[in-house]
């Protein structure tokens, strides 16, 4: 257990290429709430806050060099995971708005059902519904026993 006292995940950070185009994305189509935007002294955007859940943001900055993410091989973050409860369900929002899946929903080696897509920028994210037969279940199981 850590000593450290965490209770989870914060935000999510990404460096963006077109705020407006990112914005599109995660606010309008993936309908997470923007709560706040933040400016640097000069009066431009450093950075727009969207709302994941209460605890849980993403965190937007515009200005990003390059076209897209390094890609998954590359020394980088590679995706960032969202849990949902119903993985079907979850595809089936993401396709009607008009969200193309990259990985259509299977079961991943961990023993979760998953599905996967990319941001505007090529970041990639994973959407994850826990099973209590996954290896990560099990391993919980055994820190609380």
């Amino acid at each position: 257990m850590t000593t450290l006292g965490l209770t989870g995940i914060g935000h999510i950070a990404l460096k963006v290429a077109d705020i407006t185009r990112s914005l599109a994305f995660y606010r309008d189509r993936l309908g997470f709430e923007e709560m706040m935007r933040l400016d640097n002294d000069d009066g431009s955007l450093w950075l727009v806050y969207l709302r994941i859940t209460d605890t849980q943001f993403l965190e937007l900055f515009p200005g990003g060099e390059g076209d897209c993410s390094p890609g998954e091989e590359r020394t980088a973050v590679n995706h960032f995971c969202l849990e949902t409860a119903n993985i079907e369900a979850t595809a089936k929002a993401l396709r009607a708005a008009g969200i193309p899946l990259t990985v259509e929903p299977k079961m991943g080696l961990d023993g979760n059902m998953q599905c996967w897509i990319a941001d505007p920028d090529g970041n990639r994210i994973e959407f994850m519904q826990m099973s209590q037969q996954s290896m990560q279940a099990a391993a919980i199981r055994r820190l609380n026993a």
